[in-house]
């Protein structure tokens, strides 16, 4: 074991007994993000002021970020509006550190998205960096074997001036600290719009696999059971970082709303990694707590209130990279790459000896005891005596006031705004509308960002981006495999946040069924506003119960994710205080044979191209409306989980038949962008007739291209198997119509435009690089 740091000298300690002694003391609790009347609730709660290491690890375990006091009330009704026939392939549910689904085969898979949002902005590369850290943590604190990870990003304006700055630092975090720890990074989203400039959304998924029976849980539990720090040090970085950092507005401007952003070492985390797994593996651990927001308090006091004891620890054995830290900080420090296990006294020699293999630093803090009590020792003096879970389980729970905005309905103008915008008519206007989407920011290639990360490390990615999912095997031997999304479309929630929400789940879900995967399971990560704006409550509140309903109609249970609030800068009640209400959906599906998985793409001539679902005229809040003429307004697309659910059933029938070459759902850019994308992939191109669809749907070419109805995707079959899939369809309910035929070097939509490949791939993969060089 390694010996604690030297201290410096020891300053005056504010002790429980000194507090009893002091009650009138002042103390800084707004500086710490507390209220007047959470304050008072503490001083309650212990019969007395509490000392300054309490409030440290009251204030942020009392944070938005980690205790989701306005949103609690609301997150509810995941639980509530899951059924039993939901519950059948979950192992662990919202709770724990990250949800656990069964895939079959005695394999299981957890996964979860979080975000890092303000940290990011103030220091985009270190604020990505550990974001993949801390998510990667939680991953392996359920015993399982980090496999994969994801990236959500959305930036501001790609012409304002600070937007490069947070884009080179955020891609390289992400790309650096994931790549380090050999994990590919196989999919996510790039998203810049100018409600972001403020507020960029830095979200990371992992995805681990383990066995059944590999599951861990984090309590603590046993009389005189261990409780062990191992990992790096605990520094000054990070001191309440992204506890009390993401549980307020910049716009507050005091200085403890901007604390140190804490710096990740992937080297020491990938080191972490193999020793966290031989230590479950020698079944050496009853449980494993990883350290983020809030650092020790948070591990402490939840371990703690988990377990069916109490818990003591002394801070004068924990290993400091910096010997000046008080007792608070050392409490709040969210240093990285460390964990926190819980060990049997006569398994601590064998504990510390894999540790000591690993050279992974290591001490012994504290003890479980039947005391009830959190208590904690700093120079031999009590500085914290509490109920655990008053601390971790049960602050404050706020049913915030929310009402729908008085702007909204201007903003819905009761009907489809879209229709009034100017349309392209001929030929030449459709093929000019049609290069603009294709090249613009959102809709360009993002190869510029995902050739910075590693895709097919560990070798077992079956897809990646720019196919519609990610795609990793699981079992070497079966070639048993899951599918991984994720989608959020922040101008549809602008609009409806219900229905985005909705729609989200929607798009995710039909991705993972686009490259053959059986949807069944759901991780969210929920970015809004301040919630003690009546506008941004009510966004949030309308996205939890359009996302509970709409997992409920598909069959799929939310298992664990993250809220995210406080994403504005501008002033209270107005149309832009704040980002566009952005539900990041993920979704899991599982595929019975990897290698039988579908790309986005077609790969060879003489294919059919078929048209899966229905074309509406639904233009607002379209890449079309914002590319072309700047504008949001109206409502956006319907959302139809039925026919969701009947095109993904459809769509895993056919992948097993063998009936389909190849897949992608048509989404932001409706059909014209599915059929370019579909083409680059691997340079063939498709000969397309719309008269089918403006003959069977009542629409023109223009909506035909560019609506963005849901629950479409366009599928390439030999046309031996046209029929097939035609017949499968039927028997599905899913309207199929035949588009056309791949081949040639160029897209042909007939008796409207052609588009050499060359052109379009100029366009598609030349617009990053121009603006982030």
């Amino acid at each position: 074991m390694t010996a604690p740091a030297s201290q410096a000298a020891r300053p005056v300690l504010d002790t429980v007994e000194n507090a009893k002694a002091t009650p009138d003391e002042v103390q800084p609790f707004g500086e710490l993000g507390l209220k007047q009347d959470e304050y008072q609730r503490i001083r309650d709660i212990l019969g007395r002021r509490p000392t300054a290491a309490e409030l440290a690890m009251y204030s942020v375990m009392w944070s938005e970020h980690c205790s989701y006091k306005s949103s609690k009330v609301h997150l509810r009704k995941f639980g509530e509006r899951v059924t039993e026939e939901m519950k059948q392939n979950l192992l662990v549910g919202i709770g724990e550190n990250a949800g656990v689904v069964d895939i079959g085969d005695g394999w299981a898979v957890t996964f979860k998205v979080e975000s890092h949002n303000h940290p990011s902005f103030v220091e985009p590369y270190q604020g990505a960096a550990t974001g993949v850290g801390g998510i990667v943590r939680d991953i392996i604190s359920m015993g399982a074997r980090p496999a994969a990870v994801m990236d959500q990003l959305r930036f501001g304006d790609v012409n304002h001036p600070d937007t490069a700055r947070v884009v080179h630092g955020v891609v390289s975090g992400v790309g650096g600290y994931g790549n380090s720890l050999g994990l590919p990074n196989v999919g996510g989203e790039l998203v810049f719009d100018s409600s972001y400039q403020g507020n960029p959304l830095v979200n990371a998924l992992c995805l681990g696999v383990l066995r059944h029976e590999d599951i861990h849980l984090a309590n603590a539990t046993g009389q005189g059971n261990k409780v062990v720090l191992f990992g790096a040090r605990t520094g000054g970085d990070g001191i309440g970082g992204a506890s009390i950092l993401a549980s307020e507005t910049f716009e507050d401007g005091v200085p403890a709303k901007r604390p140190s952003v804490q710096v990740g070492d992937p080297f020491m985390e990938k080191v972490l990694i193999e020793c966290c797994l031989e230590l479950f593996g020698a079944k050496v651990v009853e449980g494993i707590q990883d350290l983020g927001a809030a650092g020790i308090s948070c591990a402490t006091s939840e371990l703690a209130s988990n377990g069916d004891g109490g818990m003591h620890v002394d801070l004068d054995d924990v290993l400091l990279r910096d010997p000046t830290l008080n007792a608070g900080e050392i409490l709040m420090s969210e240093s990285q790459e460390r964990m926190m296990a819980v060990v049997r006294p006569d398994k601590l020699d064998e504990f510390l000896a894999i540790t000591s293999k690993w050279d992974v630093e290591t001490a012994v803090i504290g003890e479980v005891n039947a005391s009830g009590r959190l208590t904690i020792d700093h120079h031999g003096q009590r500085i914290v005596d509490v109920d655990p879970k008053t601390v971790a389980h049960e602050g404050p729970v706020y049913d915030r006031p929310y009402a729908r905005p008085a702007w909204q309905d201007q903003l819905n103008a009761h009907g489809n705004v879209a229709a009034g915008l100017a349309r392209p008519e001929s030929g030449e206007e459709l093929r000019e509308t049609a290069l603009r989407l294709l090249g613009s920011p959102n809709l360009a290639s993002k190869a510029w960002v995902t050739n910075q990360y590693d895709r097919f490390v560990q070798g077992n990615t079956a897809l990646a981006q720019p196919d519609d999912g990610g795609v990793v095997r699981v079992d070497e031997t079966t070639g048993l495999g899951v599918a991984l999304a994720t989608d959020a479309n922040g101008r549809y929630g602008k609009l409806d946040p219900r229905t985005g929400a909705a729609l989200a789940l929607a798009e995710a879900y039909r991705n993972v069924a686009t490259v053959g995967a059986e949807p069944l399971a759901v991780t969210d990560c929920l970015n809004f506003g301040s919630p003690e704006h009546p506008d941004s409550m009510w966004q949030l509140v309308e996205a939890i119960e359009g996302l509970a309903d709409a997992c409920q109609t598909l069959g799929v249970p939310v298992t664990g994710g993250n809220v995210s609030l406080y994403n504005g800068t501008g002033e209270p009640g107005q149309i832009d205080s704040a980002i566009h209400p952005t539900p990041v959906v993920g979704v899991l599906g599982v595929l019975d044979d990897v290698r039988t998985a579908l790309p986005s793409g077609w790969r060879t001539e003489g294919l059919s191209v078929m048209l899966l679902g229905t074309t509406r005229d639904e233009l607002d809040g379209s890449a079309w409306a914002d590319v072309v003429h700047g504008h949001l307004g109206g409502l956006p697309p319907q959302v139809d989980l039925e026919a969701e659910r009947a095109l993904a059933a459809l769509l895993v029938a056919a992948r097993k038949d063998e009936l389909e070459v190849a897949a992608h759902d048509l989404s932001e850019g409706g059909l014209a962008q599915a059929v370019l994308e579909a083409s680059l992939r691997f340079g063939v191109g498709a000969r397309i007739a719309l008269e089918g669809v403006t003959g069977r749907d009542k629409v023109d070419p223009f909506v035909a291209l560019f609506s963005e109805s849901t629950a479409r995707v366009l599928v390439a079959v030999t046309q031996d198997h046209e029929g097939d899939l035609i017949h499968l369809a039927d028997e599905y309910g899913v309207p199929a119509l035949r588009l056309g035929v791949t081949g040639g070097g160029s897209v042909e939509i007939e008796g409207q435009f052609e588009i050499p490949l060359d052109e379009a791939r100029d366009t598609h993969e030349g617009t990053l690089p121009k603006i982030f060089g």
